[in-house]
Parts: C-alpha cells; structure tokens; sequence
C-alpha cells in the first residue's frame, strides 16, 4: 500500500506515467441504517456502570455493523485498516459504549524511533511489533468520567493475547495519534501511556518544511519492560 501511494503522488507530480488501471476497484460504501441510531443517554461514571468487557469484531455482518458505527460518529469516518489488525466493541454489560481498533504501525516517526532507540534495519525487521491504535470512539450519547482510560488499560492487558492467538506473536508496544486541535491526550496520559512528541505535520508524502495535515501528538503504551532491548536487538 505504501509503495502505491508513492507511485500516485509521483505520477501526480508527473515524475513517472503509470500504465492505465486494469479494472476499477470497487468503492467501499456505508450506509447509514436504525442498527446505529442514537440510544438512550448514558451519564454515569464509570465505577457506576457494569463491569467493561472487550469483543472482538467478526467477519460478516458483526464487521460492517462496526464500520457503520465508525462511519458515522467517528469524525475520521471509516478506512479500511491494512495489515494484522483487530478490532473490538466495548460493552458495560450489555450495553455497548465504545468501539476501538488497532493495525499496522506508521513506517516512520521520528518521535516514536528517537524514544525505541533503534536504527533503520532495525525498525524494518521489528516494526510489525509495534501497534498502531488506528480508531477509539466513545458513542456520542455515552457522558461517562474516566471510561476512556479505563477502555485502554483494559485493552493494553486484553490485545496481546489475543494478537498472540491471531497472529502467533505478541506486539510489544502500542502506539497512536491524537490530533492537537481536537483532544488533549488526557485519556491516554491517564491509563499511562506516555507522550514521546509530535508530528511535524507533513503526513506520508508531504512537501518538506511545510505542514499539510493537522499536527498530532505521539502517545506510546509499553507492552513488555524490556521492549527496547528485544526491538533493538534482533
């Protein structure tokens, strides 16, 4: 995926001429049905809510019900994650309250490698280690002090397990994006995580020295207390 990226934006800089598409790819579209209609408020701390419980998202119609709540209450809306991947619904009994998701690392981040420690080949043979937290959403009629943080200590214990049992390894850090103009951060410094920086505002391919997407900070959760020494060492 990201080679294709960088051989669009060349050939929209008219550095190379990409051959015709061979057929169109299909568009992923979402509509919007009463499965995800607005429910009854929930305002309540989260001590006072039964207890959280994480599931993960199957194929099928379990799948695009997801991506329509994401869709359509998510400001980012829905993309498609590349990569190993999970994602989960977030219940308080039986009432679901949140949704998260969490995929591939982003290939560089200055950040995020100045605070790991390790070189180019290294970050190339050990990447697929780090997690990205891609998407979280708390539903909009959800009003609940510290559900948040509480969401993603209970992830940070539940994900490597079940990414062992996936994917027959276990990531050793999880990392993710909060856009400065909209979030503090404040849920993530609350379960932990910790701020290593932030991002210079250039996304994948932008123009050097000039800032093309919103700046974002860099949150890291370590899975593992040696996790620098085994993503530096192999």
């Amino acid at each position: 995926m990201s080679c294709r990226v960088a051989m669009l934006r060349m050939q929209q800089d008219k550095l190379i001429q990409l051959p015709p598409p061979r057929g169109q790819r299909p568009q992923t579209r979402i509509e919007i049905t009463v499965a995800t209609a607005p429910q009854g408020v929930i305002d309540c701390p989260v001590h006072a809510l039964p207890d959280l419980e994480l599931r993960l998202v199957s194929a099928g119609a379990n799948s695009r019900l997801w991506n329509e709540f994401i869709h359509r209450y998510h400001y980012l809306g829905y993309q498609p994650l590349p990569g190993a991947q999970l994602r989960y619904w977030v219940y308080a009994g039986e009432q679901l309250v949140a949704l998260i998701s969490f995929g591939a690392a982003a290939w560089m981040c200055a950040p995020r490698d100045q605070f790991i420690g390790w070189n180019h080949l290294q970050r190339q043979n050990n990447l697929y280690q780090v997690v990205n937290n891609a998407r979280f959403l708390i539903l909009p009629w959800v009003n609940s002090k510290n559900l948040a943080s509480k969401i993603l200590g209970l992830t940070a214990r539940q994900l490597p397990h079940d990414w062992q049992h996936r994917y027959n390894y276990r990531p050793l850090v999880l990392e993710t994006f909060v856009e400065q103009a909209r979030f503090t951060g404040g849920c993530y410094r609350a379960a932990n995580w910790n701020h290593v920086g932030q991002t210079k505002g250039r996304g994948k391919l932008g123009p050097a020295g000039k800032i093309s997407v919103p700046i974002k900070d860099v949150w890291l959760y370590p899975l593992e207390k040696k996790f620098k020494f085994k993503l530096i060492s192999q």
